[in-house]
């Protein structure tokens, strides 16, 4: 952790070559862990937007959508299958029992469901996720993958993403883009891939790499902008407070490695402030506060855009149905029934909580809830742990595997805090529900490597 991005030449990724998994061609790495397919949605040249989300959408995209996963889950259950033994330490294999209790909870819920077949379907593909992560780890714990290289496909993928969005904004750009009154041009993605989810993505694992120095400046820089660009792009509020929460979370990191960048940095946000309040007497405040607020009104912001009329539709119905309303689809039907919204926001196109805590309590209850809190805890107390354990200057550890849990932790952290306004991450057949999989699989994968590594040590201090 003593080393500084600003060193030139080779970075600490050349130096840990020799101890880690080498790097695999693309196409052999996506052969290899399969699951990376997942994380490109895939993506939906449809509409996103003005349907009624209680009718439901079944169409080729749908088949599309449920084959991708359903094939990787296959040949996860095939490997599994074709495997000796499945070793996967204690820790992990308690976060991974939880994981099937709350899949078992919203496959039960089906029972009450009002739309019992979308829901039981839902359900099925949600336990073929946890199917592919749970291969991914006990591959990974035989024959670990290079841990860095699993950071950059997943940022290579965003990219791709990302690219498609800009060729599609091009030929069909109501696909991927909302003109909102107030607020201007939004590029949000749509259906071909969540914008906020995945040029944060870019930017976090871009700036990650340029403090450890894991790959050239210029291109961790290159990237950087890119993935900051496109987040601006989408004037999403809750994406850019996560997405500059986590950039200040490496800030501070980046801050530990060297005074001479500590006084830098506090003198950059000095100087920072000085702007901010120049430019506030300049302009105004009042324009200042419309802009970051897009135009919208008192009680827009008051209300969350609307988001707390819903959770509180939510939390009043799970006090007299402690079981829920039914995986996904219950409370897409169910919301029906709060027909008036002060936000004026049409109830019938209002298909999540646009929460993902509020999400799991209206999909199976407060049970649900409280095994998902649980188990997000323990995922966040494990990988902390480990990344702990690497900014110790005498750690024998690979620090690979440090790369992957700290990088992999920061976006598991955009993740909660972006969840807290955004529903990407509850239900399957979505970009972000992967994302989400993926970075905890990473998490404990190399968690599991480095619980192996751990006791080896153990055992060598012991003779």
């Amino acid at each position: 952790m003593k080393q500084s991005a600003g060193r030139a030449g080779k970075g600490r990724y050349e130096v840990d070559e020799s101890r880690q998994s080498k790097r695999l061609p693309a196409l052999r790495f996506f052969m290899r862990y399969p699951i990376f397919f997942l994380a490109f949605g895939p993506p939906l040249f449809r509409p996103g937007s003005g349907v009624d989300i209680t009718k439901g959408q079944l169409d080729l995209w749908s088949f599309f959508q449920a084959g991708l996963l359903s094939a990787v889950a296959l040949w996860s259950v095939l490997h599994l299958a074709t495997t000796d033994s499945i070793l996967i330490p204690k820790q992990i294999r308690s976060i991974l029992r939880l994981a099937l209790y709350l899949g078992l909870l919203y496959l039960a819920s089906t029972a009450y469901s009002p739309s019992r077949l979308a829901t039981a379907a839902y359900s099925i593909l949600n336990f073929f996720t946890l199917i592919c992560v749970v291969e991914f780890i006990a591959d990974a714990y035989r024959n670990p993958p290079n841990w860095i290289q699993c950071l950059f496909e997943l940022r290579a993928i965003s990219l791709i993403l990302f690219v498609i969005i800009l060729l599609t904004l091009a030929v069909k750009p109501d696909l991927v883009m909302a003109v909102i009154p107030g607020a201007g041009i939004r590029l949000i993605g749509g259906a071909v891939a969540p914008v906020p989810l995945i040029c944060a993505t870019i930017a976090i694992i871009s700036a990650y790499s340029f403090l450890h120095s894991l790959e050239s400046r210029g291109r961790s820089i290159s990237f950087f902008i890119v993935g900051l660009a496109g987040t601006l792009l989408t004037q999403a509020r809750g994406c850019e407070l996560s997405l500059f929460g986590c950039l200040a979370i490496l800030a501070i990191e980046w801050a530990k490695t060297d005074r001479r960048i500590t006084y830098v940095l506090i003198s950059g946000l000095m100087v920072l402030i000085l702007l901010f309040g120049i430019s506030a007497a300049a302009i105004g405040p009042e324009h200042i506060w419309k802009v970051f607020n897009r135009g919208e009104s008192v009680e827009g912001i008051t209300s969350a855009s609307g988001r707390t009329e819903i959770w509180a539709f939510v939390i009043k119905y799970s006090m007299t149905h402690p079981l829920g309303m039914g995986y996904v689809d219950g409370f897409r039907v169910l919301f029906r029934q709060h027909f008036s919204l002060g936000s004026g926001l049409i109830v019938s196109h209002i298909g999540n909580t646009h929460n993902t805590f509020v999400q799991v309590l209206a999909d199976a209850g407060w049970l649900a809830l409280a095994i998902y809190l649980i188990m997000t805890v323990k995922i966040i107390r494990l990988a902390w742990r480990f990344a702990k354990k690497q900014t110790r200057p005498d750690s024998s550890f690979d620090s690979a595997c440090g790369h992957g849990i700290r990088c992999s932790l920061l976006l598991l952290l955009f993740c909660i805090m972006y969840g807290m306004g955004a529903n990407e991450f509850s239900a399957p057949l979505r970009a972000g529900f992967y994302f989400e999989y993926i970075v905890i699989a990473i998490i404990l994968g190399a968690s599991a490597r480095m619980l192996v590594a751990s006791r080896a040590q153990h055992i060598s201090l012991a003779e």
